[in-house]
């Protein structure tokens, strides 16, 4: 098994959405594209995967969202050593109905209150729901180091519950060290680096906005 060496999450740039939540009344959440800031980002990201990745191939997966394929594009990375494929399952989690800014708002409340893995918009996704796909992309992806020439990087351009959700799947961390942890902000990476043991270890935690509240046995 061609296990390989790295494995990049990086978030996407910022998006206007993020910067003005507004623009969900009008455009749908996966066709919003980065803004001026989200580019340079962007780019300031792809200086440091240039240096990291040197000539060495790189597997990419970008979830079809336009602001994640515009960061990847500000990557500027090499063609001839990039393979890239659109993963639909690392798509952002489904808000439901955006249109109705105060019932968002509300929603939002109830799920700070609720819990981020568990609770499910209405008409739309729990966090609980984009961890099994997560899971199920990231079954998909261990299989594919079978091949021998598999390359010795891999990038994933996602969002940034997913770069979380995929953590916790890999190091198998509870929903209570899910829920203590903060998503990375916009353009940040977080890197899966395999060591000499044959195992892999994250080269810098996710930001910590509280202690886990564990219910007991697994915490």
């Amino acid at each position: 098994m061609a296990r390989p060496r790295r494995i990049v999450l990086v978030r996407h740039g910022e998006s206007v959405g993020n910067a003005d939540d507004t623009v969900y009344e009008r455009e749908p959440d996966h066709a919003l594209p980065l803004t001026e800031k989200g580019w340079q980002q962007a780019e300031e990201t792809g200086k440091k995967l240039r240096e990291l990745f040197g000539q060495e191939r790189v597997s990419v997966y970008v979830s079809p969202y336009r602001r994640t394929h515009e960061t990847f594009r500000a990557f500027h990375l090499d063609p001839a050593l990039v393979r890239v494929r659109e993963e639909p399952r690392l798509r952002e989690q489904d808000w439901g109905n955006w249109q109705d800014r105060d019932d968002v708002r509300l929603q939002k409340a109830y799920r700070d209150a609720y819990g981020h893995f568990f609770y499910r918009f209405a008409q739309g996704e729990s966090g609980a729901d984009v961890y099994d796909r997560v899971g199920g992309f990231l079954e998909s992806l261990y299989r594919s180091f079978e091949a021998p020439d598999h390359p010795p990087n891999v990038l994933i351009v996602t969002h940034g519950l997913a770069m979380r959700l995929f953590c916790m799947r890999w190091f198998h961390w509870t929903v209570a060290e899910f829920e203590s942890l903060s998503n990375p902000g916009n353009g940040e990476t977080r890197m899966l680096v395999l060591g000499d043991d044959g195992k892999y270890t994250l080269d810098r935690p996710f930001e910590r906005w509280r202690d886990p509240e564990s219910y007991g046995a697994t915490g």
